[in-house]
């Protein structure tokens, strides 16, 4: 599916793309001019992209999701202009400034100095305004001792902090990133993040690559999920979490969270249940978890562990048998753990667990990813996943 979107406000058109890479078996020159006249049958053909089109409107931040090898930055560099299609168009209006492989559009042997004034000139601005700008880049990327080092013997934090601070920089109107915000320390990625709230409240347009869910949830307010180069989702991004999940290729565990090993089963208790009989609780009520494990081997050093998950997939909570200095009796056998949580402050929504088994001299053995659901109602006075009570008032001033 496709969202709907107004067309007086697009900037982005994708319309029918495909994307096919031609992989040569050939390793070297000499190999090519003995099979020469035999290229097809040693070379393979991987289509990347097939068929993908769709709208982005100006001012929106939207994410491209995927498993490895979706397609995701290969449609990003489309868009970006870095890569044409093999068929199917792209069409876009505005300044494009793009980050995507670390240190892309860097040459290794000129300093951070020569490669920001490249830079700038390839994402379209003249050296009087590179000039004007260039102090409030070396200020932004923190690294004003290197500027005038060659790049090849910058770490690929440093890369990172100079290529971002040159991209946000010359006045984009449509901004891409791909994946380069995992790299760089805690309070660089806060300084970019912020950077990146300021632009879209001017009215920017974000397309983002990444793993991060949970980046995904904070920035963007669509997501379009790819699956071996097809478009399979585009919408809300909580239930395109949900589409992409769906996608993977690992087991998914059913509801209940049975499993085919050790960990057997996993299942929630709560005082309310749902019209699909899923656990529903309210902010502060009590929660009950039952992890069973079924184990033929002796192990006396065993426990099981559980987690709570945000729709987008960040671990809100999580503990486990060794933590809360359970001894559980010895196995083999079935045994069922209760682990009971008196007070649950979460707000409005859905949220998941995970389980995990294992032994304390061997680790984790087994895992159960989103093993059970539930859900948390009640009045939505507050935004967030804490629920805290909160209370308001105003005082006259003398």
């Amino acid at each position: 599916m496709t969202i709907a979107v107004d067309a007086d406000r697009v900037v982005i058109d994708v319309a029918d793309v495909t994307k096919r890479f031609v992989i040569r078996r050939d390793k070297s020159l000499k190999e090519r001019l003995v099979n020469f006249g035999r290229s097809r049958r040693h070379r393979n053909e991987y289509l990347a992209l097939r068929d993908v089109s769709l709208q982005i409107e100006g001012g929106s931040s939207v994410a491209l999701i995927g498993a490895n090898g979706s397609g995701k930055s290969t449609l990003l560099k489309i868009i970006g202009g870095i890569l044409q299609p093999t068929s199917g168009q792209v069409r876009s209006r505005g300044r494009v400034a793009a980050l995507l492989e670390l240190g892309a559009g860097f040459h290794p042997d000129l300093t951070g100095r020569e490669n920001v004034y490249l830079n700038a000139a390839i994402l379209g601005l003249s050296r009087d305004e590179t000039d004007r700008h260039f102090e409030d880049i070396v200020d932004f990327s923190g690294i004003r001792e290197f500027i005038d080092t060659q790049v090849k013997f910058y770490s690929s934090g440093m890369y990172v902090r100079l290529a971002f601070a040159v991209a946000v920089h010359v006045d984009p109107d449509i901004l891409i990133v791909d994946e380069v915000l995992a790299v760089g320390d805690e309070a660089f990625q806060h300084k970019c993040l912020d950077h990146i709230r300021r632009f879209q409240s001017e009215g920017g347009t974000i397309v983002l690559v990444t793993h991060s869910l949970e980046q995904v949830a904070e920035l963007c307010d669509r997501a379009i999920v790819l699956n071996r180069g097809r478009l399979v989702f585009d919408g809300e991004p909580v239930e395109a979490f949900r589409v992409l999940r769906s996608t993977f290729a690992q087991r998914e565990p059913l509801e209940g969270g049975e499993g085919e090993g050790e960990l057997r089963s996993v299942r929630v208790e709560a005082g309310e249940y749902d019209a699909e009989g899923v656990a529903t609780i309210r902010p502060g009520d009590a929660l009950d978890v039952l992890v069973t494990v079924d184990s033929p081997e002796a192990l006396d050093d065993w426990g099981v562990g559980i987690g709570i998950e945000t729709s987008a997939g960040m671990t809100l909570f999580g503990t486990n048998s060794h933590i809360l200095k359970f001894d559980p009796k010895p196995l083999p056998g079935r045994r069922t753990v209760r682990l009971r949580l008196p007070e649950v402050w979460l707000a409005t929504g859905t949220y998941h667990l995970h389980a995990s088994f294992g032994t304390l001299s061997g680790g984790e053995r087994e895992r159960l990813q989103q093993a059970a659901r539930f859900n948390v109602i009640g009045h939505p006075r507050n935004e967030g996943t804490v629920h805290i009570d909160s209370e308001i008032s105003e005082t006259d001033e003398a």
